[in-house]
């Protein structure tokens, strides 16, 4: 089959096309055609060398797919055929990949393979935040900073799914346009002593949590917009630098920063993403959830599409096509 194949961590160009032995299912796994890879920025950490996990070389990165069921183990409730999308640590740059049971869930037949490789990452990953550790409850208010990435505008809809007020974060009109098409209604631009600004939009409440996608000084100003028991939800730090926060401004002003890694929880807690499906499906449904997929790519243009994310060119979501819809 044919794959991405990482030889060096030197970002995209250091991945090459080839042929390689189709994926042998381990014990609890199924073996994934793939029709659609989501294009994530942890993957470009990945390849970069950047990223927490840094597997040996040569390796096929790549952690979302859609596509169908090839075969799968006797009892678990898939067979050949069956739609589905999953999240896998790598492997998934590839025509054919071994997923994990607990790391796969069902596709509608009335959603695109590309609209499912969108939603994985980005969505579980946001609804574990802002419901499982963030505990955003109808009526709260959410500030999304970073609102026309990937996560970003996923979170925005999961947010509103979740019966929050949403104020979107951004840093230029262009990307407050993108929030906006993605179902933001208020949207505040990302720069110097924005807190102030949120201060104003919730008659100096401030709001109860803020996903944060971002990190670098961007956090240490969220926290400032913070309302009292607000929660600071740390995502990734896609502006560059970790930032260090200063726990006396939690202490005197009552608020929290929460890590979130749904990776990793992934691994101890088994029925978590369908869990999280059976609620994204009611979203879906409803039609509060449907990826911004704003960049669409062919196999062979991988390395471009990892390219473009880096330069912060995506708007939305970026998909590979792998296996086109009929």
């Amino acid at each position: 089959m044919q794959a991405f194949q990482l030889r060096d961590y030197t970002g995209p160009d250091g991945l090459s096309r080839v042929d390689v032995e189709l994926p042998l299912a381990a014990h609890g796994e199924i073996i994934l055609r793939v029709h659609a890879i989501g294009v994530n920025f942890p993957d470009l950490l990945m390849i970069k060398g950047q990223y927490q996990h840094k597997p040996e070389l040569p390796t096929i990165p790549g952690c979302e797919v859609a596509g169908t069921v090839i075969n799968a183990p006797a009892g678990s409730g898939w067979k050949s055929g069956d739609r589905a999308a999953a999240f896998v640590w790598q492997g998934g740059y590839a025509e054919q990949v071994a997923v994990p049971l607990n790391s796969i869930v069902h596709v509608p037949d009335s959603v695109e393979f590309a609209a499912a490789a969108a939603m994985v990452v980005n969505y579980h990953t946001v609804l574990f935040a802002l419901s499982h550790r963030g505990a955003v409850k109808p009526g709260e208010t959410v500030l999304v900073m970073g609102a026309a990435g990937g996560i970003g505008t996923a979170a925005v809809q999961v947010a509103k799914g979740l019966g929050a007020r949403v104020i979107a974060g951004v840093t230029d009109s262009g990307q407050a346009e993108t929030a906006t098409v993605a179902g933001a209604t208020e949207t505040i631009l990302l720069r110097p002593g924005f807190s102030n600004e949120i201060r104003k939009m919730t008659n100096d409440r401030g709001v109860n949590a803020v996903l944060d996608p971002l990190g670098d000084w961007l956090s240490g100003e969220a926290i400032r917009g913070l309302a009292t028991e607000g929660r600071l939800l740390v995502i990734g730090f896609a502006a560059g630098q970790i930032p260090e926060i200063k726990l006396n401004r939690l202490l005197l002003r009552n608020v929290s920063v929460t890590g979130v890694a749904f990776g990793a929880f992934l691994v101890g807690d088994h029925q978590l993403i369908g869990r999280q499906a059976e609620a994204l499906d009611k979203m879906v449904a409803s039609g509060t959830v449907a990826p911004h997929i704003g960049n669409r790519f062919r196999f062979d243009e991988l390395p471009t599409a990892l390219h473009a994310l880096d330069r912060g060119e995506v708007k939305g979501k970026a998909v590979v096509i792998v296996v086109p819809d009929p």
